[in-house]
This record gives C-alpha cells, structure tokens and sequence, in this order.
C-alpha cells in the first residue's frame, strides 16, 4: 500500500514580483499566482486526484493557493489543518527588504550566504536547518502517518518549508538541497510506502 504526498508551492505573491524578502509577512498572489494555483488544482483535477487530508501554512498566500485549487477540483466538503510549522523560512531583518536594496546595505556576498546557505541565519530570521527543524518534527508527527496508512495528502506551502521536506524525501545534502528550485504552482507527486521511504516522484 502506498501514500501519496502532493507538495505545491503557492502561486506568485507580490513581494516575489517585487524581488522582496517575504518570510512571515502576508501579500497577496498577483494575478499570475491565482492563475498558477488554478491549474494546479486542474492539473490534479485531470490526474484525478482526491485527497483525504490537506495541509497549509498560517500565511494567507498558501492558504489562497490551496482555496484556488480546491475550487477547481469541485472539492468542498473538506477539514483543512493550518500550521505555522509550515510557514515560510523567517527572514527577520531582510523581511520587506528589496533583494538588491539588501545587497547594497550588507554586499552581495553576505545577502547570498544568508539565502543560500544551509546553516547561516540573516539577523533575526531563520536559516534552512531552522526551518528544516519545524518543518520535520511536524510532518512526521502529522503527515508521515497518514502517508504510511496508505492516504494522499495534499500540502500548499513554501518555498523553503518545502525544500526541507524535499531534502528529507530525495536524500539530498546540505548543497544539493540549496540548489533545489521549487517552481511556484507546480505539484510534485511523490509515492511514499509503508516505511516512510519515497517510492515515486512525478512533476506536474
């Protein structure tokens, strides 16, 4: 018996559109983000996919990317689990921050450890291991489980929260991970068996 596990990342905000640092904060998608979410949702649709559980952030962002493609589903009768243990890695001080505007106060060589290194924080945020170790601790105890049962699952998350799962589920190090892109919108599918261990991985 297999789990199925359908990652997406929420549609295009409008702080991804302005080049800002998004972390916690709360934009909306742009136009682009709800058509994004939208054929997610179409894309599942035609696969035919029906999900027996559904997880999303506390951010408004993922929460409208999953409300997006369940409309397009025709998916209505549904208890959806909202947690901040999915939430967007904290980039702290850089939240808000234009991405060039932040190079020009720290150099470009610190604002690209701080993105993309695995294990340096920027000021008062998190880094890829801080969030790996919210984000772990919380899909084992509340996702694994009903994958090991033999469920799909359906999580609308982030960029980074997902890479930490993505690192977990494809065996990737500390390097490999960080240059792991997650497109906005796109699922990935992955079979996860009895033990926990990843199966199959198919990219809508």
């Amino acid at each position: 018996m297999t789990g199925t596990l359908i990652l997406v990342r929420h549609g295009q905000s409008e702080w991804n559109l302005k080049n800002l640092f998004t972390g916690w904060k709360n934009p909306g998608l742009t136009d682009l983000g709800i058509e994004e979410a939208k054929k997610a949702g179409q894309a599942l649709k035609a696969r035919g996919t029906v999900p027996d559980a559904y997880f999303t952030s506390a951010l408004t962002r993922a929460q409208r990317t999953l409300d997006l493609m369940l409309e397009e589903m025709g998916i209505t009768d549904l208890t959806i689990v909202r947690s901040h243990k999915l939430n967007e890695r904290d980039y702290g001080d850089l939240s808000g921050l234009n991405k060039d505007d932040a190079r020009e106060k720290w150099g470009d060589e610190q604002v690209h450890i701080w993105r993309r290194s695995y294990d340096v924080p920027p000021p008062g945020g998190e880094s890829l291991k801080d969030t790996a170790a919210r984000v772990l601790p919380y899909y084992e105890a509340e996702i694994e489980p009903l994958l090991k049962a033999g469920k799909t699952v359906l999580v609308t998350a982030h960029g980074n929260s997902l890479r930490a799962l993505v690192m977990k589920l494809e065996g990737l190090d500390e390097e490999a991970i960080l240059k792991r892109e997650i497109a906005t919108g796109a699922p990935i599918i992955y079979g996860i068996d009895a033990e926990g261990k990843r199966v199959s991985t198919e990219e809508l």
